[in-house]
């Protein structure tokens, strides 16, 4: 259903902004930013209906968004519904990504629920006969003395019809411009509480559904073929080969080729089944062993300099003593906990598709672009999924759903086997970062370079907008629209002669479909890049002859980044801590980030389990103490997984980590005993992200701990059980 037809069903109320309170013959704006109704709805009964265009995750930010309008609108947290990530009810604000839920995502539902209450409160002036500055509001009830009304009283069963002034150009609204002052925290009654998701009961209990339970009259369930290597061409399909199996059928377009089936079971037989004469290229890829020096060899596509300070070359020219170092960071899977599913039900002249994307805005978009449907004919649903964090097979198993769709005239089920998620999921790129820096005879950094080298971190694009992005666009011919980015290390190092820059090289397959096409993994390069780069600044302190603590405090020149490095430190105990300890410093997006890690390496095992996490955290100001906490455990899980046992791994021509057996995540056991946080709460500095930065620093800390406590290196991750042994040999 469109905006007006969900309204119309809820039965929401709003005010107009004439404060006429009578029935209005207009209908419901159009979904645009630029009006209030496209943001905050308020109901019958009084309940309030925040329409948030991006979705959570699993760190509970439809929580914090809730606690958030709940404070700006004066109504108890109970009374505020978010509606998220469908693109009939909410405006596009970029989806979930770069752990801007609320720096910019909530920001604007602050906002707009703070101008809605002016709106409000000037009506229950209007009809109280009471000056604005006398009224009072609690839980949605305006009064001044015993004189009341109340918001389900005010709306009339109208809209605002409140024009605010959007900053946004294109569909990914990040800001608005009203007339209302938002609270100062001060005045903050909810936000700040440690109130409890809301999506734990029904997951536990099974009571909801995901993506995977979605299910339409009539549709048909589909197995698309992946080919058995890289740019493989498709030459002939055998038909007969699935002869038997009830109701299967082949869909082909170029090398695109899938099977349908009414039943489940049914599909999945016949791609068991299925021959496909594929003409294959030999050597796509380098030799697993040889990856590194191939990166190294490669051509350079961009080179960027983020950081130049002073005159580098010069201060090296001097001499002092040189310190060099080069780490290396492998492909990673999402390795999601299930494979993608999608549905899509395509019609002459729309489509409905229901999907796990982190995005599905620009699946809507996408969509309309393969199927040459105007964006507004495509309703895109968001459906809780098995989790992404960047760009996994969500929105690959869209855009195959729908393509089947339009195709067939039904409604079609993609679902992914577990081959399918882990072999063919954009990968986050290898990288190798070279590291120098000079010191003179006091032990001073004089001289600092660190550049990066390595695949772009998006050969693949964050978000389903285009089909060239997708592998039903690549297996039928759309060439790919890669850029060219990767990235530097992020802290406040004051080395007078500075550089920091990274090169990017050509991808392993240029044109067609390649299981090691790259894209966005949480936090975008940071913890490779960083690994490298903390795991430096701790060898340079050694060289220096000076505590890994202390010499980040004497160069950090922002007085945040100094004190999460001093917070994570103190509560560690770190000057009274015994071998094994490591602590690594990251910025992200305004947020600092400190963590001490101290691990336990088994010499005969070569296991490495950090047993306790410290972590110093400062986003500004906390929304929500609990969800944020549960928020940063979760990046430091997925941190030590990724050091400690991720690595995607592939022969000449295909990947062959394809299960939990070939690539292995960190298991229960694994996880550290303690992880203890430090909120360093700021409630004048705007709230910044939560959902990555953690993770950046997880590796290099515990790379920098198992130095510690073993006096060797490893520079290579992940940092397994093989190369533990043999570093210790």
């Amino acid at each position: 259903m469109n905006r007006r037809e969900f309204l119309q069903t809820s039965g929401a109320l709003v005010v107009s902004s004439s404060f006429s309170f009578e029935a209005l013959s207009q209908g419901n704006p159009s979904l645009v930013p630029g009006e209030l109704d496209s943001w905050i709805a308020v109901m019958p009964d009084g309940g309030v209906k925040a329409f948030f265009g991006k979705m959570d995750m699993g760190q509970g930010l439809d929580v914090a968004v809730a606690q958030i309008v709940a404070d700006e609108l004066d109504v108890g947290f109970d009374r505020v519904e978010v509606l998220m990530g469908d693109t009939a009810t909410s405006c596009n604000q970029g989806g979930a990504s770069g752990s801007t839920g609320v720096s910019n995502g909530a920001r604007l539902l602050r906002k707009a629920a703070a101008e809605a209450r002016r709106v409000l409160v000037e009506g229950a002036s209007n009809k109280l006969g009471v000056p604005v500055s006398d009224l009072k509001v609690e839980n949605g009830t305006v009064f001044a003395g015993d004189k009341k009304t109340t918001y389900a009283e005010l709306v009339g069963g109208q809209h605002f019809n409140h024009k605010v002034q959007w900053n946004g150009k294109t569909g990914n609204p990040m800001d608005i411009q009203v007339q209302a002052k938002p609270k100062p925290p001060a005045e903050y009654k909810v936000v700040g509480k440690p109130l409890p998701r809301r999506d734990i009961a029904w997951k536990v209990y099974g009571t909801g559904d995901f993506v995977t339970d979605v299910r339409v009259p009539g549709m048909l369930h589909a197995r698309v073929i992946r080919p058995p290597r890289a740019a493989c061409k498709v030459r002939g399909v055998d038909l007969g080969s699935i002869k038997g199996i009830p109701g299967a059928r082949v869909v082909r377009e170029k090398d695109f080729v899938a099977v349908v089936a009414p039943k489940e079971w049914d599909a999945v037989r016949a791609a068991q089944r299925l021959k496909v004469d594929w003409h294959t290229l030999d050597g796509a890829f380098p030799p697993m062993e040889k990856l590194y020096d191939h990166i190294r060899a490669a051509k350079v596509t961009k080179r960027a300099e983020e950081v130049k300070r002073g005159d580098v070359a010069s201060a090296f020219a001097k001499g002092g003593k040189l310190v060099e170092a080069e780490y290396e960071w492998p492909f990673q899977s999402h390795a999601s906990m299930g494979p993608a599913c999608a549905v899509a039900d395509a019609k002459a002249d729309r489509c409905t598709v229901w999907t796990g994307s982190q995005k599905p805005h620009f699946v809507r978009d996408g969509v309309a672009k393969l199927l040459g449907l105007p964006q507004d004919k495509v309703h895109a649903i968001w459906v809780a999924g098995p989790g992404s964090y960047g760009r996994n097979d969500a929105g690959d198993a869209a855009m195959d759903a729908a393509f089947l769709s339009k195709k067939l005239n039904k409604p079609i089920r993609v679902q992914g086997m577990r081959m399918d998620g882990t072999a063919w999921d954009p990968k986050a790129p290898a990288c190798v970062h070279r590291a120098r820096a000079a010191l003179d005879a006091s032990g001073k950094v004089v001289a600092y370079e660190f550049l990066s080298k390595g695949f772009s971190r998006q050969h693949i694009a964050t978000n389903e907008s285009d089909p060239a992005d997708s592998l039903v666009g690549l297996a039928t011919g759309v060439p790919p629209k890669g850029t060219l980015i990767f990235g530097v290390p992020a802290e406040s190092y004051g080395f007078e002669n500075k550089l920091l820059g990274w090169e990017t090289i050509p991808p392993l397959v240029e044109e067609g479909c390649s299981p090691l096409r790259t894209s966005h993994l949480r936090d975008p390069v940071g913890p490779e890049i960083h690994f490298g780069s903390e795991q430096f600044i701790d060898e340079l302190a050694h060289a220096a002859g000076e505590d890994p603590v202390a010499f980040r405090l004497k160069y950090l020149t922002n007085p945040r980044h100094a004190a999460v490095v001093k917070a994570a430190a103190d509560k560690a105990g770190w000057s009274s801590l015994g071998k094994g300890k490591g602590i690594a410093f990251a910025e992200r997006g305004g947020t600092a980030v400190a963590v001490v890690a101290e691990v336990e390496v088994n010499r005969e095992t070569g296991r490495v389990w950090a047993r306790k996490v410290t972590v110093a955290h400062d986003c500004g100001l906390v929304i929500n103490p609990l969800v944020l906490r549960q928020t940063i455990e979760g990046n430091v899980v997925h941190g030590l997984s990724r050091v400690l046992f991720e690595e995607v791994r592939f022969d000449r021509n295909s990947v062959t980590s394809i299960d939990w057996a070939s690539y292995p995540i960190l298991e229960v056991q694994d996880t550290p005993a303690a992880i203890e946080v430090v909120l360093i709460d700021r409630p004048e500095v705007a709230p910044s992200g939560a959902g990555e930065p953690t993770i950046r620093v997880i590796p290099a800390a515990v790379a920098n701990a198992f130095f510690d406590a073993t006096g060797k290196r490893l520079r290579r991750a992940p940092m397994s059980p093989e190369r533990v042994k043999a570093a210790l040999i």
